[in-house]
Formats: C-alpha cells, structure tokens, sequence
C-alpha cells in the first residue's frame, strides 16, 4: 500500500477550509472513493507527491502539459519573464505576439481575444455569437462540458424538443429556457432542435472531439453536417477546443478534420500550464467584441505577461517542431490497442476510443458514442482498476469519464510499465486468476 499520509492529513485540513477540500471537484475521488493525492513536484512524466510516491501522469494538468512537466522551453521563457513584474494591466508585446501566432496555427482564426480560462473562453464566445445574431437560444450537447457559465449546466429534457433544466443549483430556469440540449452524434436530433426554434437560434457549441464523457470521437461527417446545417441556418458553429487546441494537431480539431468553425475557444495548451484562455474566429464576428463593438467582455489579468511568456513558448515550439504529433498519436495508439488487446485477452472486451494523444478505457463492451453509451460503463470496477494503477505508480483521471492525455515525455519503456500495470490492475479489479 502507498504511504499517503500527509495527503490525507492535508486533505483534512483542506476540508475544514474548502468547501469539499477541494479547488475542483473531480480532485476529491468521489468517483472512486478514498482520498486525493496532494502532489508536490513534477518532471517530464513524473509527478511525485508530498508522501515522496511518484507517479507516471496520464492527466498532464488535464492537458496543457503536452511536453510533459517543466519543459525547459517553458520555463526558460517564464524565467526571461519574471523579473519584469508579473502582471501590469496594460497592453504587451507577448500577447500581440500570442495572438498572431494563433492566428498563424488555427484555421478560421481572423482576430483573437486573450482571456483567463476556458470557461471565461466560452462563456464569451456565447455572448458574443448571441450579440453578433440578436438570437437568444443556444445548442449544446449532452456530455459536453464547457466551463461552469450558467448556460453551460443544463440538463437535457426529457426529448430532444423538451426544454432542459438547471443540472446546478444557482441556475436559473429562465437562463435553462435558452439552452437547448441534444444527443452527441445525433444529427437528428439538432434537425429537429433547429427546426423548433426557427430564427431563434443564436449558436451551437460543441467539443469537436469529446474529453468530459471520457474520449468520444464524432461519427463520420457529423461536424461537417453541423457546419452545413449552421451555414444554412445563419447559426454560429463554436468548438471548445480548449481540450483539443493545438493537441490533436497544431491547428486542433479543425486542421484534423478540416472543417472551419465561425468562433474557436482556446484553453490549457496555451498557457503552458498557467493561467489562460482565448477566443477568436471571423473578423465580421469578433469585431463585435468591445471595444470594436458592442459586447462588452473585460479581465484585469487577461495577457498576463507571465501566462502570455509560457504560452508563446510552447506554442513556437509546437509550430517549428510538426513531428511532435506523429510522436505522440504513435505512442498513444500504442497504448490503445496495448490496453484493448489485454482487456480482450482477459475475457472483457472494453471499449478503448482514441484520438491523436487522447485516450479513454471505458468498462463496457459497447461502442460508446455518446453520453447514454458511456454512463453503461461499469464505474465501481473503474474505481477498483483507478486504484490499482495507483498503487502500481500509474496516475488516471479518477473518475470513468474523463479523457487521458498522453505527452512528449512518455517514452517505449513508460508505454511496457503502463500496459504491465494495465493488466495486472484489469486481473485486481475483476478478481481474475
């Protein structure tokens, strides 16, 4: 058993102070019982934790950490930065520099707005597409989680034509009345949304490739008929690609597809592990945003000089360096089919989904498509398999529906030590011989 003592009397602490001990809810282990780790430092693929245990990380910061932790690109920038003062509220070269070199990497990207998180990033970008429209009403997705903004935490109905509801207390119906909510992967069902609330839809937001249902790929020519059904419709087509952003490729999910949305939200990646967010997209669109136009979006640290120096080095890094992403989509196929191919000698057959450096291990033997399909999974043996790997020195997502990312600093031999713990955790969690 790991010695996890001073976490526990840590998270102790942090209970009496933090509501749920917590700064995130799905840092508490709800979902697989026991208590967080509090971790201490991290290198490359290695996180240690204040009890000293090490850990090879399969979550990277939730993504950002895509060259693994303390790149020496990054710091060395973050470094240059920061005796310059950390924050001056006024306008900076970096963040002139950020702007153009997102423009550079992400196709559709004409003018850019730096925020503070992706959260912050969609939450705009809504308001934005909203003003830009002079349309209320909003589309997202069942299992797409786009930060805590009111419109996001809406439960879907009952019928793909039955209003949503507050999933959030603090929600309020009147703000539920103008989310509409459908199934991921069902055209259909956004046909019939749209059809519904003729002229009164303002956007349609969606992760293009879904991270907080676990990993969920979109079915083929899904995101190209959105595009269609929005162009046809006078609708502006959003992807959160806070998740995806400069992962799946240098110009994210809409340079792998090849499909253009009308406003993109950035996140994670960009700041190289700090603090930020961004949203861009069509000039006529974003020439909305004050103070070119009428809505008003502000942030007293948006560009902030230490989150703009870290994000502009990694991402030159990222755009000099394009074999990055072969690199990364070869390890974590190998990691795919190595866990699918020791689930199906094990007798289980789960559903492994993967996209470029993106990874999920769902505990069920059905293809999972969609949130109904993932929440068939069997989470009390993903809590078991959760700790395994812990013990094993292996660091998941606590909790089945969250995606894994994989980073530059996982090399063959950490794959072998990853699919060896991989199939002694699937025999532990199901009691195998």
């Amino acid at each position: 058993m790991l010695n996890q003592t001073t976490s526990a009397a840590l998270f102790d602490r942090a209970k009496a102070l933090i509501p749920g001990g917590v700064n995130s809810p799905v840092r508490a282990f709800r979902s697989v019982g026991g208590g967080p780790v509090f971790m201490q430092s991290a290198e490359g693929a290695w996180l240690t934790d204040v009890d000293g245990n090490r850990y090879v990380d399969f979550i990277n910061s939730w993504g950002p950490m895509i060259l693994g932790h303390a790149p020496a690109v990054v710091l060395d920038a973050v470094r240059e930065a920061l005796p310059h003062s950390l924050s001056f509220g006024a306008p900076t070269r970096r963040e002139v520099e950020m702007a153009e070199l997102i423009r550079e990497m992400v196709p559709g990207v004409e003018k850019v707005r730096l925020v503070n998180s992706g959260t912050e990033a969609c939450m705009s970008a809504i308001r934005v597409a909203r003003g830009y429209t002079g349309r209320s009403k909003i589309i997202k997705f069942e299992g797409c989680y786009h930060g805590h903004g009111d419109a996001f935490l809406i439960a879907a109905g009952s019928g793909a034509l039955t209003m949503g509801e507050p999933d959030s207390a603090g929600v309020t119906e009147g703000v539920a009345l103008d989310t509409l909510t459908a199934p991921y992967n069902d055209l259909v069902a956004v046909e019939a949304l749209i059809a519904a609330n003729p002229n009164q839809v303002a956007a349609l937001i969606l992760e293009p490739v879904v991270g907080n249902m676990g990993l969920v790929p979109p079915a083929q020519g899904f995101l190209q008929s959105l595009r269609e059904l929005c162009t046809q419709h006078g609708i502006v087509l959003i992807f959160d690609e806070v998740m995806t952003g400069f992962r799946l490729a240098r110009g994210g999910a809409q340079e792998l597809f090849g499909i253009k949305a009308d406003l993109v939200t950035l996140g994670k990646i960009i700041g190289g592990g700090l603090p930020v967010g961004a949203y861009g997209g069509r000039e006529d669109i974003m020439n909305w945003v004050a103070p070119a136009g009428k809505v008003y979006q502000a942030g007293t640290l948006s560009g902030n000089p230490l989150a703009t120096a870290a994000g502009v080095a990694q991402l030159r890094y990222l755009h000099e360096n394009p074999s990055i992403y072969e690199q990364l989509n070869t390890t974590t196929t190998r990691l795919a089919d190595g866990t699918r191919q020791i689930a199906a000698e094990l007798g289980l057959h789960y559903t492994v989904n993967q996209v470029g450096s993106m990874f999920s291990l769902f505990f069920t033997s059905e293809p999972v498509t969609n949130l109904d399909d993932a929440k068939k999974s069997d989470t009390a043996a993903f809590a078991r398999y959760f700790h395994a790997m812990l013990e094993r020195g292996i660091y998941l997502a606590p909790s089945q529906y969250e995606t894994l990312f994989v980073s530059t600093a996982i090399t063959d031999e950490l794959v072998d030590k990853y699919l060896t713990a991989c199939r002694e955790s699937l025999i532990e969690a199901h009691n195998l011989s």
